[in-house]
């Protein structure tokens, strides 16, 4: 036997606020470490223009730095988008909902994340290399993101569905 409000085998008991705010610190944790990730890599994005080597670089190079600038910029937006969403609405006694659109935003940011390193990838591989094969490395790096951030996942919510 769990001690009280514990919850049991079959889950927690709380109420739909408590599960909102626990929902609500899961993902701002997750949030945290996503939001490092691309701020390290956006910052170095906006510095590369700079750098004596971009003049060099072809007008292919530069398109794929262009777009992945863009995505980089466009991630950003969607992970600090949860921060502001939460901030114009607090007090409003939604933060179910909140949560809701917040996990949303945070997952479009973690697909334009995916995009934005796939582009970074394919720039720094074909520089690095120099021939054809960098399209393929990179696609097949990007299988693995995709196995281990949405494939996974997906595989454990389907074989251990929720329980109410």
């Amino acid at each position: 036997m769990e001690p009280h409000g514990q919850g049991s085998a079959y889950g927690r008991h709380e109420s739909e606020e408590e599960r909102a705010d626990r929902r609500w610190s899961e993902l701002l944790q997750e949030v945290r470490v996503t939001q490092t990730g691309v701020q390290i890599l956006f910052g170095f994005l906006l510095t590369v223009v700079f750098t004596p080597r971009f003049a060099t670089l072809t007008a292919t190079d530069k398109a794929i730095y262009v777009v992945t600038t863009l995505l980089g910029a466009a991630t950003t937006g969607a992970l600090i988008g949860p921060v502001t969403f939460h901030r114009f609405v607090a007090g409003r006694h939604i933060k179910p909902q909140t949560v809701i659109w917040a996990s949303r935003l945070t997952v479009v940011g973690v697909v334009l994340l995916l995009a934005t390193v796939a582009c970074a990838l394919l720039l720094i591989v074909r520089l690095a290399l120099n021939n054809g094969a960098a399209i393929w490395i990179v696609a097949g790096l990007m299988v693995w993101f995709v196995v281990c951030w949405f494939a996974l996942p997906a595989w454990a919510r389907h074989h251990y569905p929720a329980r109410r």
